[in-house]
C-alpha cells in the first residue's frame, strides 16, 4: 500500500486548507490569479513532457486491454482512498501507476495516472486539473527513471533497481509539486513537508518490493499474476477503511463520553453550589477533598477512571447536608449530642439524592460510606475494613485532614504536621493504613500551600483538572 499523492493534496487544495483559513482558496475569485498561473504552468509542463517523450521514441507499448485494466484499477483504488490523518489520505493507486510506468514506459504511466484522477473529477475543476498535472508529471518521470535503469533487462535485480528508481522519483516529484502548491496557496509549508515525508518514508519501502515482484512475475510467469497482487492489496485497503471507520466511531464515542463526564461534573458542581448557599465552608472544603482524593487514588496506582471517580465523589461527598434542618449548618459553636446525631444523617441523605441521578449509583454508594471507620465504629452502617469501599476510605482521610487544617467557627486550623500526626495515630482504628501512607507521601513532597489547601490551586471553579499531575510541582484546579 502506498501513499496517494493526489489524496494528500485534498487538504492542500480542498475546501479547508492546512492554514485553517476555512474558505477554499479555489473559490476566492479575487485571489485566483496565482493559482491559475500555477495551473497553466503545470499543464504546459505536462504537455511539453508528453511531446518530449514522443520525440525521444517512447511509445505506449501496453496491450489495450491491459492498459484499460490498469487504468480502471487505479481509478477504483483512488475512489477507495482512506483518510490517515486530517491532512492526508492513502490509497494503492500508486501500484498500477508505477507498474505501468516501469513495464510499459513513461507515457503508459502518465495515462494510468491521469485515469486514476478521474475519480476526483468534480468542482472545483481547477483543483482536479492541478492534481492531474502533478500526478502525470510524477508518473512520466518515474517511467523514464525505470527505463534508464533497466535497459530492457528482466533479471530480478535489475527489475528491483528500476522499480526503486521509479518509486523514488515519483515520490520526490510528487512531494516537490505538493510543496510548490503549498507555496502558491500560501499554506503552511513546514506542515506540508512533515505530512508528505511521514507518508512517503513509510510507504515507498513498503510498496517498492511488491511492485518489483509483480513486474518480474508478469514478465516470467503470466500476465494473470497481476491478480495475485492487486486483489489482496485492494482487499487490504478495504480492511484498512473498515479499521478507519471503526476508529472514527471509537473517537466519536470517546468524545461523547467526555461530554457526558463534563456534564456530570457540571451537575456535581451545581449541587455543591446549592449547598454552598447554606454553608460557605462547604464549597472550599469539597474542592479540597476532591483534589486530595484524586491525588491519593493516583498515588495508590488506581486507574485514571477511578481517579476521576474519586475526584467526583470527593466533590459531592457532603451533598446530603442540604437535607439537614435549618440552622444546623449555620450554627457557630460546637454541636450538641442531638445535633451531632442529626449531622450524621447527611451520608444516607446524600446517597438518596445521588441515587436518583442516572449513572450515579456508584458515587451514591461511596458517599454513603465516607464516614465509616475501619474498626467498624463509624456511621451509618458500621462497616469495617474491606467492607468499606476503597474510595470511601480515601475520602475519609482527605475529609478528615482538610477539616483539621481548616478554620472552623469553634476552633482554629491545626498546622499540617499536627493533622498528619493525628492521621497516623488513627490508622487501623479510624483510617486505612495504606490510604494514610499514600497521603503522607504526597504531603511530604508537597508545598505548604498544597498542604493547607490554599491559593489559586484550590479555588472552586467547576472544571475538572486532568489526572496524573504532581501536586508538589503544579497548581491543581479545584474541581
Amino acid at each position: 500500500m502506498g501513499t496517494n499523492g493526489t489524496s494528500e493534496h485534498i487538504t492542500l487544495l480542498g475546501e479547508v486548507s492546512i492554514g485553517a483559513r476555512g474558505v477554499s482558496y479555489w473559490n476566492r475569485s479575487t485571489r485566483l490569479a496565482p493559482v491559475h498561473l500555477y495551473a497553466a504552468t503545470l499543464g504546459g509542463a505536462a504537455a511539453v513532457q508528453v511531446a518530449t517523450f514522443a520525440a525521444l521514441g517512447y511509445r505506449i507499448n501496453a496491450p489495450v486491454g491491459v492498459l484499460i485494466g490498469l487504468a480502471a484499477l487505479a481509478y477504483l483504488c483512488e475512489r477507495q482512498s482512506v483518510r490517515v490523518t486530517s491532512h492526508t489520505q492513502m490509497s494503492v493507486s500508486v501500484l498500477p501507476i508505477l507498474f505501468a510506468a516501469v513495464l510499459y514506459g513513461p507515457l503508459a504511466g502518465m495515462t494510468v495516472g491521469a485515469a486514476a484522477l478521474l475519480a476526483d473529477f468534480r468542482r472545483p475543476f481547477l483543483r482536479w486539473w492541478v492534481w492531474t498535472c502533478q500526478r502525470t508529471l510524477a508518473a512520466g518521470l518515474a517511467g523514464v527513471a525505470a527505463q534508464l535503469v533497466s535497459h530492457g533487462e528482466s533479471a530480478f535485480g535489475r527489475t528491483f533497481a528500476a522499480v526503486a528508481a521509479a518509486s523514488a522519483i515519483e515520490a520526490f516529484v510528487d512531494g516537490s509539486l505538493m510543496c510548490a502548491t503549498a507555496i502558491v496557496r500560501r499554506n503552511n509549508l513546514a506542515e506540508t513537508v512533515r505530512s508528505m515525508s511521514r507518508l512517503q518514508l513509510g510507504a515507498v519501502p513498503l510498496y517498492t518490493p511488491v511492485i518489483a515482484v509483480l513486474v518480474f512475475s508478469y514478465h516470467h510467469l503470466s500476465p494473470w499474476t497481476i491478480a495475485l497482487f492487486f486483489a489482496p492489496a485492494f482487499a487490504a485497503q478495504q480492511l484498512f477503511r473498515l479499521y478507519q471507520e471503526q476508529r472514527d466511531l471509537t473517537e466519536t464515542v470517546v468524545a461523547a463520553n467526555t461530554r457526558l463526564e463534563q456534564a456530570s461534573l457540571s451537575f456535581a458542581t451545581a449541587l455543591v453550589a446549592t449547598l454552598d448557599a447554606r454553608d460557605q465552608y462547604t464549597a472550599g472544603h469539597s474542592a479540597a477533598v476532591a483534589i486530595y482524593s484524586r491525588d491519593i487514588a493516583q498515588r495508590m496506582a488506581l486507574s485514571e477512571d477511578e481517579q476521576r471517580l474519586a475526584h467526583l465523589c470527593g466533590l459531592v461527598h457532603d451533598i446530603g447536608k442540604v437535607g439537614l434542618p435549618a440552622g444546623l449548618l449555620e450554627k457557630g459553636g460546637a454541636l450538641s449530642l442531638d445535633e451531632r446525631r442529626q449531622m450524621e444523617l447527611h451520608p444516607p441523605i446524600g446517597e438518596r439524592i445521588l441515587s436518583k441521578v442516572d449513572d450515579y449509583a456508584e458515587i451514591a454508594r461511596v458517599v454513603r460510606h465516607h464516614h465509616e471507620r475501619v474498626d467498624g465504629m463509624g456511621y451509618p452502617d458500621g462497616l469495617a475494613a474491606d467492607q468499606i469501599p476503597l474510595l470511601s476510605r480515601i475520602i475519609a482521610v482527605a475529609d478528615a485532614y482538610n477539616a483539621m487544617t481548616s478554620d472552623r467557627p469553634y476552633r482554629d486550623a491545626m498546622p499540617s504536621r499536627v493533622a498528619r500526626l493525628r492521621l497516623a495515630q488513627a490508622v487501623e482504628s479510624q483510617f486505612d493504613t495504606s490510604v494514610v501512607a499514600a497521603f503522607e507521601a504526597i504531603l511530604a513532597a508537597a508545598t505548604e500551600e498544597y498542604r493547607l489547601a490554599n491559593g489559586e490551586a484550590f479555588r472552586f471553579e467547576g472544571q475538572a483538572p486532568p489526572v496524573g499531575r504532581q501536586p508538589s510541582v503544579v497548581a491543581l484546579a479545584a474541581v
